[in-house]
């Protein structure tokens, strides 16, 4: 299935369904061109830049830990790394996701600059491409077409144990390319998105140059420096990319469907993830109603995005925002093909 052909993909859409659907959700659907093959020189560039950016977080956790043993980690290190983990965790959930993926709300033109730029330093891509990625995500959930789900190699505990590790991680070294064309088409028409998607590689680098900074000036000290570009920079983007991971994997396979969703779709609501992602881990409850701004539909299902997107709403910066209708009986729509 190419996702380079068809119709462009509005916001909201789910892409094409049919009743007709031959999958019978649980038979692999990984196609022999997903391997890795030959690959063009741009193509082997972007799969390094890939591995560099989820190998070197790791090897910084290795290192930050080595350091760390037999003396504390500093105020500085822990107030700098949670700072910086709140603003640009909350940079993908309230803007990459719930403003620019599935317009959840609308927002003043500088509050959307401001919160892809802030999703932009988390390391896990160009707004652009999460943007279509996702899309594509919900457009063919849990079935052909779907970029990472932990159910691509079958229904058996050796696909599943396979595909936990494809969702989780290995999907990004694949060779199966999302179109943005396709599936991201108004972001790609705004110049000041495509601006900030192009801006990538700088704000990562800012992303890990502010904790190093920072740490200097606070101390005097280069060493303190180093500690927080450790521990603020590159272990808290460790940290939140395989938060976020986390939903794409263990949130398909454990936790509770209390919401119906379309046919074959096993997101799940995982509330020990709840807090570190914001929310986001309310899966079930977002896939029932993607344009949804809560995610946390039932009482006491804690949902930090969801709070900061009722506090713009009272400061004027929100609109148009997308409250679950509690009158409103949720029914499962048919599935796409």
């Amino acid at each position: 299935m190419s996702t380079d052909q068809g119709t462009a993909l509005r916001p909201g859409e789910h892409g094409p369904r049919r009743d007709d659907d031959p999958y019978d959700g649980a038979a692999p659907f990984h196609r022999p061109d997903d391997a890795p093959g030959t690959r063009t020189a741009g193509q082997r560039v972007r799969l390094a830049l890939t591995g560099a950016i989820v190998v070197a977080p790791l090897a910084a956790l290795a290192a930050g830990v080595w350091l760390a043993w037999g003396r504390a980690i500093t105020i500085i290190d822990v107030l700098l790394g949670l700072t910086l983990y709140v603003v640009t965790g909350l940079g993908v959930t309230a803007g990459f996701h719930r403003l620019i993926t599935h317009r959840s709300f609308t927002a003043r033109r500088w509050l959307k600059i401001v919160l892809a730029v802030a999703g932009s330093m988390s390391f896990q891509g160009s707004v652009i491409d999460w943007v279509a990625i996702h899309r594509r995500h919900h457009a063919f959930t849990d079935r052909p077409g779907d970029p990472h789900s932990p159910y691509r190699y079958g229904t058996g505990l050796r696909g599943e144990l396979r595909g936990l590790a494809h969702a989780h991680l290995g999907w990004m070294f694949g060779n199966d390319p999302t179109s943005t064309r396709r599936y991201a088409p108004d972001l790609q028409a705004d110049r000041t998105m495509m601006h900030v998607g192009r801006a990538f590689p700088a704000l990562c680098a800012l992303s890990l140059t502010l904790p190093f900074v920072a740490g200097w000036a606070l101390t005097g000290s280069w060493h303190a420096g180093v500690t927080a570009f450790l521990w603020a920079g590159l272990i808290r983007v460790a940290l939140l990319q395989h938060i976020t991971w986390s939903i794409n994997s263990l949130c398909h396979m454990i936790g509770t469907r209390p919401h119906p969703t379309r046919r074959h779709d096993r997101s799940t609501d995982l509330w020990p993830l709840a807090l570190p992602s914001f929310g986001e881990s309310w899966h079930n409850g977002h896939h029932s109603d993607p344009s949804c701004a809560r995610h946390g539909r039932r009482p006491g299902q804690i949902d930090l995005t969801a709070g900061l997107i009722r506090l713009f709403e009272r400061l004027g910066w929100a609109t148009d925002v997308h409250w679950p209708d509690r009158g409103r009986r949720h029914e499962t729509p048919p599935s796409p093909s």
